[in-house]
């Protein structure tokens, strides 16, 4: 694995991670949906997961293919499907208000004003961990 490699990769993971959470990969109907009990909660985070991956995914392959980069099928399949994972774990909303309990944030998930509460940003710095792990795992796996 290289630097060079893993940087490129990185970036294109918080590039797509920025379009497809924000613009592209999720629609009003779903971000309002996944953190719903049941059933119906995982219907709209499923959707969205799958709609983000699109994205992410493609946007990987351009990154591959126009930097000529050594990542294999099976290193992408690795990362995306970490990411996968992870995102729709995290999308629940509980777990990261959970973790804001554990460590004595309470207070900040319970954070609001102007659009943005400290449950959002626990949310992005949470992605943003779990897409550097999906970064190595695309450039050291296969």
């Amino acid at each position: 694995m290289s630097a060079a490699t893993f940087a490129a990769v990185a970036v294109t993971l918080y590039a797509a991670h920025q379009l497809a959470d924000h613009v592209l990969g999720q629609t009003d109907r779903q971000a309002n949906g996944k953190a719903r009990p049941g059933w119906e909660g995982w219907r709209h985070n499923l959707a969205h997961v799958g709609l983000y991956h699109a994205v992410m995914a493609v946007m990987l392959g351009v990154t591959v293919a126009v930097l000529n980069l050594n990542v294999t099928l099976s290193g992408a399949v690795a990362g995306l499907g970490f990411s996968a994972v992870t995102h729709a774990f995290i999308d629940r909303r509980w777990p990261v208000r959970r973790l804001l309990e554990l460590t004595g944030s309470a207070p900040f998930a319970r954070l609001a004003g102007n659009g943005l509460n400290g449950l959002y940003l626990a949310d992005q710095a949470c992605h943003w961990a779990c897409l550097w792990v999906s970064a190595l795992l695309v450039v050291s796996v296969g």
